[in-house]
């Protein structure tokens, strides 16, 4: 950020998009320039559309924030394979059957202490909550357990205070679950279908998370509500949100939503950071169920993780939200090491307006006539 008036994108996140063609051709090849002919080089600086359309074919920096980087290959000669499939053997015959009666033995005696508590005490609020949120505590330390998680936290521990929230990068749905283990985050989600929808409509409701549905639109609205109502009050859960809007990778930051630096209170950033010598924490939704992905969590050889919790943040005179949206996302990509990128992750979930194509296509037409009359 250049000017604090004005939020700019840095030159090398939009070369990000411009890579030499030439780069890609097969070794020793090159491009030809007949005299008189249209060449490469020609049609690719006719417009600066084209030049987008051919840097995208090649890799674009959207949709590799939404990619699963598959580990290299190790089993690949006979002294190497193997050891392999005794790592498979151990995996799958041992310490997944060991992770699946822990996560069982934990379920038990959540739900055995959970029931008595949430329908015994229904008149004595504060000391259900309180039960309630240690119960939660202990069943998401269950879950870490199961994938032999190897957390580092980092930092003051969260307490409860009026006027503040906390934000962090979003790589999985075990993100709030990585935290919840530490402090009884309320968190403000994406309502889910099937059993974790279940979780979120009985269990996750008694500590006050905020549902959404992306494809409704007057829920913008009520949850905006929502998150002004919790954040004044002095007894609630710390809110935690992740203005991302969606799992990215865990080596690239897209740009933060508004929402939760528009509430006039104190912003807490957490950074996020799993290392992928054992497995790759990244969700895909679009691809993997959340079952399957606790799956793979549970026959690897463990999740390797760091958590930071940062300098709290306030709004600057003169910033704006989305000026101090993009202060804060600094401040995550530096500590976690993430690459920042000028998209909106919610391009993940819907196609450009009629309105932006067709002054990509007018904008195309004008360029092409003018090389014309050029000619």
């Amino acid at each position: 950020m250049s000017d604090p008036g004005k939020l700019n994108t840095s030159s090398s996140e939009l070369d990000l998009d411009r890579p030499n063609i030439e780069d890609y051709l097969p070794s020793g090849a090159s491009i030809h320039e007949p005299h008189g002919q249209l060449r490469l080089r020609d049609l690719l600086d006719i417009s600066p559309t084209l030049t987008e359309a051919a840097g995208a074919i090649i890799d674009d920096s959207f949709t590799r924030c939404f990619k699963s980087n598959p580990p290299e290959p190790w089993n690949w000669n006979v002294y190497l394979f193997p050891l392999w499939c005794c790592g498979v053997v151990v995996r799958y015959g041992i310490l997944f059957p060991v992770r699946v009666i822990v996560l069982t033995i934990g379920w038990i005696i959540f739900l055995s202490a959970y029931i008595p508590v949430h329908v015994l005490l229904k008149g004595h609020d504060k000391l259900r909550k309180k039960i309630e949120r240690y119960l939660v505590e202990l069943i998401c330390s269950f879950f870490v357990a199961s994938w032999t998680g190897v957390v580092k936290y980092h930092g003051p521990r969260p307490s409860m205070r009026p006027k503040q929230v906390f934000v962090s990068n979003h790589t999985s749905m075990i993100d709030f679950i990585v935290l919840e283990q530490m402090t009884p985050f309320a968190v403000i989600m994406q309502k889910h279908p099937g059993w974790v929808g279940l979780l979120q409509s009985t269990i996750l409701d008694s500590l006050g998370c905020i549902w959404f549905n992306r494809s409704e639109a007057k829920d913008r609205e009520t949850v905006a509500k929502k998150l002004r109502d919790h954040v004044q009050g002095s007894d609630n859960n710390p809110l935690l949100i992740f203005p991302e809007g969606t799992c990215v990778n865990n080596h690239y930051t897209v740009m933060f939503k508004k929402g939760a630096f528009e509430l006039g209170c104190t912003v807490c950033p957490i950074a996020v950071k799993y290392n992928k010598i054992f497995v790759d924490a990244f969700w895909n939704s679009r691809k993997q169920s959340f079952t399957m992905h606790l799956l793979q969590l549970m026959t690897s050889w463990a999740v390797v993780c760091d958590v930071w919790y940062l300098e709290p943040q306030t709004l600057k005179p003169g910033e704006t939200a989305i000026e101090f949206a993009e202060r804060v996302r600094d401040i995550i990509s530096v500590r976690a090491g993430l690459k920042k990128v000028p998209w909106d992750g919610y391009l993940k979930y819907s196609r450009p307006s009629p309105k932006h194509r067709e002054l990509k296509q007018q904008s195309f037409a004008e360029t092409i006539l003018r090389r014309l009359e050029e000619r």
